[in-house]
């Protein structure tokens, strides 16, 4: 170890003893009656001294006001150097700060609110639509050259068997195949999506273990396209705890479609008067 290490470890003793230099500027820069005791100093390095007071102040309990002082080579005046107001090991803190992405919470979102999506999002991917070229997608507005274009090859459509399919019918094949959408939803984000519906529309819920049946024999769930078919569907039940919900094939509730079926209720037969019968007479 060398000298100069020892002495920046070993507190320079003028920096120590200049206590009251230090609770002066912890006085001048918090304000009145808030700088409590003194609780001990620490050497910063060589010549520097960081002295520390307790804070009284109730808004911020558990902190010190830290004081550092200093005095340069062969001087005898010992300088202000900086006053903070530092935790300390028992301080009441603030949580650890997280960007709004991972604050947000499934339901925070309110009417007007924006929510941007990262260009690099894991959840999405690029669609079939390359957007670099001059073509619009088949949702957006045509610009007038190209719908002047549009319009004029449309005239020309004669009588007859149709070459080609009307541009109405592409878009509309196109929007259902996921065409035009600069983005769609990668396999990641298809999984994750899979995993939130099956943890809250799962089997493993209390209420699907404890229903008649699971959804795939129930009438009130609506079939999903696609792979999700195969696992997912839509709960149409509006008398069910999942009603507009995505659930499991395997999941159930009590409000299952062949649970319990209600016998009809038999109609009352219709009235007859006896008008045979000889009327009483008091």
């Amino acid at each position: 170890m060398s000298a100069a290490t020892t002495r920046s470890r070993t507190p320079d003793r003028l920096c120590v003893e200049a206590v009251d230099l230090a609770r002066a500027a912890a006085e001048e820069t918090a304000a009145p009656g808030v700088v409590g005791a003194y609780v001990g100093a620490v050497a910063e390095g060589e010549r520097v001294v960081t002295h520390y007071f307790a804070c009284e102040d109730l808004g911020y309990r558990g902190w010190r006001w830290a004081v550092t002082v200093a005095r340069a080579s062969r001087a005898k005046v010992v300088t202000l150097d900086e006053t903070v107001l530092l935790p300390g090991p028992e301080s009441v803190l603030a949580p650890e700060w997280l960007p709004w992405s991972e604050r947000l919470r499934p339901g925070d979102m309110g009417p007007g609110d924006l929510l941007p999506t990262e260009a690099e999002d894991p959840r999405l991917e690029p669609g079939l639509y390359d957007g670099d070229d001059d073509t619009p997608p088949p949702d957006s507005a045509l610009s007038p050259e190209l719908a002047e274009r549009a319009d004029a090859e449309d005239a020309h459509v004669t009588d007859g068997p149709p070459a080609a399919p009307s541009r109405g019918s592409i878009a509309e094949v196109g929007r259902e195949l996921g065409l035009g959408r600069p983005r769609v939803l990668s396999r990641y984000g298809l999984e994750t999506a899979a995993e939130r519906w099956e943890e809250q529309y799962g089997p493993g819920t209390q209420m699907a273990q404890a229903a008649p049946a699971p959804c795939h024999t129930c009438a009130f769930l609506i079939p999903l396209a696609g792979s999700l078919r195969q696992s997912f569907g839509l709960c149409a039940n509006e008398f069910g705890p999942a009603d507009g919900h995505v659930v499991s094939l395997s999941y159930g509730c009590g409000g299952h479609s062949e649970a319990a079926i209600m016998p009809k209720t038999p109609e009352a037969p219709p009235l007859r008067l006896d008008e045979v019968a000889e009327p009483l007479v008091e």
